[in-house]
């Protein structure tokens, strides 16, 4: 299993998350579909190495209207994955 560093995040016009970026990595992009794949089999964990404070893993969530990417790098309910720049 790889353990692979996200830098950036690409996000619709909603806000969600739709794909997992590190610039210069040959996976990057990632869509958010393989990204879950990955992740629900195994294959691959992600992580976001914050400026400030641990690096935190990207885990998947089933939410009501299927499943999406979040971390939870504090005691808030928002999905941090947001504060990344786009790519």
């Amino acid at each position: 299993m790889a353990k692979r560093y996200v830098h950036k995040t690409g996000k619709n016009s909603q806000g969600d998350i739709t794909k997992l970026c590190n610039d210069g990595q040959f996976w990057s992009p990632r869509q958010k579909a393989d990204a879950i794949s990955d992740i629900d089999n195994g294959l691959h964990e992600y992580w976001v190495p914050w400026a400030q404070g641990p690096e935190t893993q990207i885990r998947v969530v089933n939410g009501p209207t299927g499943k999406y990417l979040r971390t939870d790098r504090d005691a808030t309910q928002r999905n941090n994955l947001d504060d990344l720049p786009d790519c």
